[in-house]
């Protein structure tokens, strides 16, 4: 009885992975539609100068953020998926995800990656603040723990 029930109890995982899959479909369609709307806003507003492409460059690196974010919430919803209802879903090889670290694996790198895009929101934001070079020391920190954090699971 209680074997049957704990090995049924994977299936509130369930509720992780519908919830992640909504925040991902929820990040993407919103990324999608503010590319558009830039877009839109830049044709309707046709004065070019080199202020509106550093606007547009900008909201641009916020849209690849935010695809970027959600692509970090659709890989969780599909691992843990993966990891806890049905390892035999078709994927492209580096997306299967075999142990929870495999999952840690693809998240931390797609982690750095984002933070590398937010800081290069921030150099196109830049105004001679010192505080950038803060926000980057802070951000080659993170990035150098997690690469030894991934380096020492392997050894």
């Amino acid at each position: 009885m209680m074997q049957k029930l704990l090995s049924s109890s994977r299936y509130l995982v369930l509720i992780a992975v519908a919830g992640t899959f909504l925040a991902a479909l929820t990040l993407l369609v919103y990324g999608g539609i503010s590319v558009f709307q830039l877009i839109a806003d830049t044709i309707m507003h046709a004065e070019i100068s080199g202020k509106t492409g550093k606007i547009l460059v900008l909201g641009f690196i916020e849209s690849i953020d935010l695809f970027l974010l959600g692509t970090v919430f659709f890989i969780t919803a599909l691992g843990l998926y993966e990891l806890f209802i049905d390892d035999t879903i078709t994927l492209p090889a580096w997306l299967v995800i075999h142990t929870l670290d495999d999952l840690k694996n693809k998240l931390i790198g797609v982690i750095v990656v984002v933070m590398a895009v937010v800081f290069l929101g921030h150099v196109i934001k830049w105004h001679g603040e010192q505080e950038l070079i803060w926000l980057g020391g802070a951000i080659s920190l993170v990035t150098a723990a997690l690469t030894w954090f991934v380096g020492s699971k392997k050894k």
